[in-house]
């Protein structure tokens, strides 16, 4: 999914609720979304500051934001993030790199292809990509955290390699890997105030859950509208089709002035996320919905790019272990009727599932 928020759309997985089977069921499903008409914006810069002190879920300011985070997750399974500690001038930077390199010749840009002997890193072309059947008009670069060789054992044989990044722009690497890591430690403090949120301690989903945090990033890129489509939208002009994004949290750098990103309520109306200068789009993964019992939503969201300018989104997804056995945890069973909703599920062998089966090499 993505993007926009962007997600990886192989990363969808469709879990056995009925709004995933068939999307006209919203009626059905099980979640507690709502008919939100539009998305929450959080300043999490009172629990980033507490995020040392012990007593963090004491801190009045913690609890506002902590409130906040429930309601967003149980309502939209989408909000903004602002007071987030990640200078803004490096979030433009990190688009004004990746408009640097889609805009380069195919050619220059097919030096990083990827293939499967890359561990399913590298550059997609447009298309390349695909949701439910259909291709998806953008092109993008995958990444991943390094696997190496017998990290972990068979399962992650398939993704072992390293990123490939491009030699041109020349500053590329350098600000990705710097901005990688700053999202990361976002995540897990963000993640922090969820676990307090679904009345868990700050620190439920360490160790065997997200101790060891896998993540993947993609750099996207959506063409813009030619005049040749007009307003004549085909189904292959969407930028990237429905779906849920696969792991825990999602944060989403998308250009400013551009609105495509769209997020799905329970009437089963397309409600836009624009563009706030400052924040990130996050949204919330199936590996949180099912840790928390169905608590929580993991919601549909596509892209489309109705602009005629060309459109750069960056998502990072902050997911669990690579091995992590994913399945309901009894702190949350309880809140929900003490019935397990979900089955087990192992992050990586979705994953792998999916950068299989999921292109068109």
């Amino acid at each position: 999914g993505f993007i926009t928020i962007q997600t990886k759309s192989h990363y969808s997985i469709y879990l056995s609720s009925s709004r995933h089977r068939n999307h006209d069921t919203h009626g059905e499903r099980e979640s507690m979304a709502t008919d939100f008409k539009s998305l929450p914006i959080i300043d999490v810069s009172p629990l980033l500051a507490k995020c040392d002190d012990p007593k963090m879920s004491e801190d009045p300011g913690v609890c506002q934001v902590v409130q906040q985070l429930h309601h967003a997750c149980r309502d939209a399974g989408f909000f903004y993030v602002k007071g987030h500690g990640i200078h803004n001038s490096l979030i433009k930077e990190v688009k004004n790199e990746t408009h640097k390199f889609f805009a380069l010749p195919y050619e220059e840009k097919l030096k990083i292809k990827m293939t499967p002997a890359a561990g399913y890193r590298g550059y997609q072309r447009l298309g390349e990509n695909v949701t439910k059947g259909v291709p998806d008009m953008h092109e993008a670069i995958d990444c991943y955290r390094e696997v190496s060789q017998g990290m972990y054992g068979a399962l992650g044989k398939p993704m072992v390699g390293c990123n490939q990044w491009p030699c041109n722009p020349p500053k590329f690497k350098l600000v990705m890997e710097k901005y990688i890591s700053l999202c990361t430690d976002l995540s897990i403090k963000i993640m922090w105030g969820i676990a307090l949120a679904l009345g868990g301690s700050p620190y439920e989903f360490e160790g065997k859950i997200a101790g060891d945090a896998f993540w993947v990033f993609r750099i996207i890129g959506y063409p813009g509208v030619s005049d040749a489509n007009g307003l004549a939208m085909t189904e292959n002009d969407i930028g990237c089709g429905a779906h849920t994004d696969y792991g825990l949290l999602t944060l989403v750098n998308q250009d400013d002035c551009i609105t495509a990103l769209q997020v799905r309520n329970l009437s089963g109306e397309w409600i836009s996320a624009p563009p706030i200068p400052g924040t990130f789009v996050c949204n919330i993964g199936d590996m949180l919905k099912i840790l928390s019992n169905g608590l929580y939503e993991s919601t549909l969201h596509r892209v489309i790019n109705n602009s005629p300018k060309y459109r750069v989104c960056i998502a990072y997804f902050y997911e669990t272990n690579f091995d992590a056995e994913v399945e309901p945890l009894d702190i949350f069973k309880q809140k929900t009727g003490g019935i397990k909703k979900f089955q087990r599920a192992v992050y990586g062998e979705h994953l792998v599932s999916k950068v299989q089966t999921n292109f068109e090499m």
